[in-house]
């Protein structure tokens, strides 16, 4: 059985990967790149919400189960 906290932190960090690329893309110039790093960064941002709220259920089903 998978837990849904670490297959989220799991897409998390795939995602920081693939916008660090794209980010030393941009700094070296690479204006596609930087349009890629907003985006990837936005989607960062609303898979951290996610992430924030599976938690949160989760600690309130274990203190509803205790």
């Amino acid at each position: 059985m998978s837990n849904p906290v670490t297959e989220k932190w799991t897409e998390i960090k795939t995602l920081i990967e693939s916008i660090d690329l794209d980010i030393h893309k941009n700094a070296a110039g690479n204006a596609s790149a930087g349009i890629r790093a907003r985006k990837g960064l936005r989607l960062l941002k609303a898979q951290a919400a996610e992430l924030v709220k599976i938690t949160v259920e989760l600690d309130k089903q274990k203190k509803l189960s205790r």
